[in-house]
């Protein structure tokens, strides 16, 4: 070795030995935050994922939307940590949108959670979970200072306060909990008419209306109207919600969810029919998840149900999974320009959140929100027993193996392929509608699914209104949705009850 070369590795050595040691410096002094919870709320070891929710706005961070609103968070996964054990977050934990000490200083608010994961949606909000009360920080260029959070609170089970007309519905589903190995049950609010108490010999149709992602049927809770009827006629009102650990169940039976549609037909209609006086006519109504729920349930039990009336639905044909063409796997983060893939937006156009963020900020809280509740429902179940994902959080490049598995679950194409089988038990039996400005792009695949329901000359009927997600229900929209419904329950009196008065 001559003496140049000698030197060149002599400086690569000590390039190497400088590099070593700023790493160690940078980790050594990484911004920290130590996590613990009191043994008088939960005097047992953990294990699971413990998330860290930051904000310079909201005062209960933990309560942030993910997609919907941005904010820091942080996740790490723990073993047997006993009470009173610190858990450490730093630059290691998973991270949204940077590492612990990238992020922008300055104050925030700061509250963290235990997930024990014991059957609600939101992680914040599952009743059992531990959290910290909220803590204001200033992070500062000093990344010595450590933060301490002791959780001290435990998120208490929901209270349901029946009154004359509302009633809790809790069908145990033995389908549910076989699956999930844990007692499951099928919750809802019963919501009676008027004419319930005062004609005792009268029997009502039931309307199950399916809410949207996050909706609960605790909003029913102490609730002193009776069910409003669709269009003239009195109806039980069933207002299902469909939460569950991974997201919404939009009531389809899935590899990760279990038999949500099996146990919703079998189980809980029966007992609803054994419990109150039913006629036997069975109506469908839900908006944005709810609406893609009950076009399911219409399509896929066509002889259980008598109407449906499908409300801007999640993506219903994955030819424009929010203007992503799932079937030509593009990226589900950027389109053909470059440009971000929004998955919200103001009036249809104006760019709200999109696709990015959505499921790098979902990578951290890593259960219960609508990207990963899609997977939940249309994915096959990984050799980690959690849902596989149809995109990498990271590249936003599509699973095609993932995707093969999602096509199960595309209401159009099942339509296209299944029609002459379904046609007699369904066809004249749907109406949807959807906002023309949709904030969420759902009008595009709705546009699509009225293509093919043409091409196959089915009496399906669509409708589309001024307005967007949020702003579509006028007056209007209200009295032709009912006065639909109304129709399809007169068609079912005409066929099974004539003489029954309605």
């Amino acid at each position: 070795m001559n003496r140049i070369t000698r030197k060149r590795m002599l400086n690569f050595k000590c390039i190497l030995i400088i590099l070593g040691i700023i790493a160690f410096v940078n980790s050594a002094f990484a911004q920290q935050f130590k996590v613990s919870y009191a043994d008088s709320i939960y005097n047992k070891p953990f294990t699971g994922h413990v998330l860290l929710y930051l904000s310079k706005d909201k005062k209960t961070p933990k309560e942030g939307e993910a997609g919907i609103e941005l904010f820091p968070c942080f996740s790490v996964y723990v073993k047997n940590v006993k009470p009173g054990s610190s858990v450490i977050f730093d630059d290691k934990a998973t991270s949204y949108p940077a590492l612990l000490s990238d992020m922008e200083r300055g104050e925030y608010y700061v509250q963290a959670v235990w997930d024990r994961n014991l059957g609600g949606r939101s992680i914040a909000e599952s009743p059992g979970n531990l959290y910290s009360v909220t803590q204001k920080v200033n992070i500062t260029k000093d990344y010595k200072k450590v933060f301490n959070l002791v959780a001290t609170k435990i998120v208490p089970e929901p209270t349901f306060k029946e009154t004359p007309y509302v009633k809790q519905l809790k069908a145990p589903s033995a389908l549910l909990s076989n699956f999930l190995k844990r007692p499951v049950t099928i919750n809802a609010a019963v919501v009676l008419p008027k004419e319930y108490f005062t004609d005792t010999n009268r029997k009502f149709p039931v309307l199950y209306q399916v809410s949207g992602y996050g909706g609960d049927y605790h909003r029913y809770s102490g609730w002193p109207n009776p069910s409003t009827p669709i269009d003239t006629t009195a109806v039980i009102m069933v207002y299902l919600d469909g939460n569950c650990s991974l997201g919404h169940s939009v009531y389809a039976n899935s590899n990760n969810n279990g038999p949500w549609g099996d146990a919703l037909t079998t189980e809980a209609i029966p007992l609803i029919e054994k419990t109150y006086r039913c006629n036997g006519a069975r109506l469908l109504t839900g908006h944005s998840s709810g609406g893609w729920t009950v076009l399911w349930l219409q399509t896929h039990y066509p002889k259980v149900f008598d109407g449906c009336w499908s409300s801007s639905p999640d993506p219903v044909d994955f030819r424009s999974f929010q203007k992503v063409n799932l079937y030509k796997h593009e990226n589900m983060f950027y389109g053909k320009d470059s440009t971000l893939n929004q998955t919200g937006t103001v009036a249809g156009y104006f760019p709200w959140f999109d696709m990015k963020d959505c499921y790098r900020m979902e990578h951290v809280i890593y259960r219960g929100e609508q990207m990963h509740s899609f997977d939940a429902v249309f994915s096959p179940k990984g050799a980690d027993g959690e849902p596989e994902r149809i995109c990498n959080f990271e590249t936003g490049e599509i699973d095609t193996n993932v995707f093969s598995h999602w096509k199960n679950y595309d209401i159009s194409l099942y339509l296209r392929t299944n029609w002459d089988q379904v046609k007699s038990d369904l066809d004249g039996k749907v109406r949807v509608t959807v906002g023309k400005q949709d904030n969420f792009l759902l009008n595009y695949a709705v546009v699509m699914l009225e293509g093919e329901m043409k091409k196959l000359n089915s009496q399906f009927v669509f409708k589309y209104y001024p307005g967007d997600h949020f702003t579509v229900a006028t007056p209007e929209f209200w009295k032709d949705g009912y006065t639909f419904l109304e129709k399809k329950y007169n068609d079912w009196l005409a066929k099974n009850q004539p003489a029954t008065h309605n």
